[in-house]
C-alpha cells in the first residue's frame, strides 16, 4: 500500500487522504464496481493490496480507483506524453546565417529548415553582418533568394525581409502540402 512522505507531493490524494463517507469505486481496468462506503472501499483495498487513488473528486459521489499508485502514475505519465506527440508544430524556428556562409553550412542549414518546415514550424532567417560585411548588403539579399529558391517546394515567403541593426530578416511559412507529411 503506498503511503506518500509528503502530503503535497501528489495532485491526487490516495488511501488515507481522501475523507468522504461514500464513493464510486472502480477497479483498476477501468470498470464499475459500484458506489459504497469509504470503510468498504478501504477493506477491499486492503484485502486486494491495492491503492485507492482519487481520480474524480469533483463528481458525487467522488470516483476512486483501486490500482498500484506507482501503476496510475505510469498510466498519467504516458497520456501527458501522447499529448504533447500531438501538438507538434507551429512554432518560429530560427536559422541563423552570414552573407558569407560556406557551402557545407549552407546545405545543413537547408536541411534543417526542410526539416523544420515539413512538421509545421515557421522559419525565421536571420543573416548576421559582421564587421565590415554590413557594407555589402546585397550579399544578404541574394542569400535570401537563394534559401528561398532552394525551398520553393516547402515555404513561401512572408512580407518582405527587414534589416534591424546588423541583421538581415525574413519570415518563411510552410506550405500546406509539405505539412502533412
Amino acid at each position: 500500500m503506498y503511503i506518500p512522505k509528503f502530503r503535497n507531493d501528489t495532485r491526487y490524494r490516495v488511501n488515507f487522504q481522501i475523507n468522504v463517507p461514500t464513493v464510486r469505486l472502480l477497479s483498476d481496468d477501468g470498470k464499475q464496481i459500484g458506489i459504497m462506503s469509504l470503510t468498504e472501499a478501504k477493506q477491499q483495498a486492503t484485502d486486494t493490496g491495492l491503492d485507492l487513488v482519487e481520480v474524480g473528486p469533483n463528481a458525487v459521489p467522488p470516483v476512486v480507483k483501486l490500482i498500484s499508485f506507482s501503476k496510475f502514475k505510469y498510466q498519467e505519465a504516458k497520456k501527458q506524453q501522447a499529448e504533447k506527440k500531438g501538438v507538434k508544430g507551429g512554432d518560429i524556428k530560427e536559422i541563423q546565417m552570414t552573407p558569407f556562409i560556406g557551402q557545407g553550412d549552407y546545405e545543413t542549414r537547408l536541411k534543417k529548415a526542410k526539416d523544420f518546415l515539413t512538421t509545421g514550424n515557421k522559419i525565421k532567417l536571420s543573416i548576421k553582418f559582421q564587421g565590415r560585411q554590413i557594407t555589402r548588403k546585397e550579399f544578404g539579399y541574394q542569400l535570401i533568394d537563394r534559401f528561398k529558391q532552394d525551398l520553393v517546394e516547402y515555404a513561401a515567403l512572408e512580407g518582405d525581409a527587414k534589416l534591424l541593426g546588423k541583421r538581415l530578416f525574413q519570415t518563411l511559412t510552410p506550405l500546406k502540402k509539405s505539412a502533412k507529411k
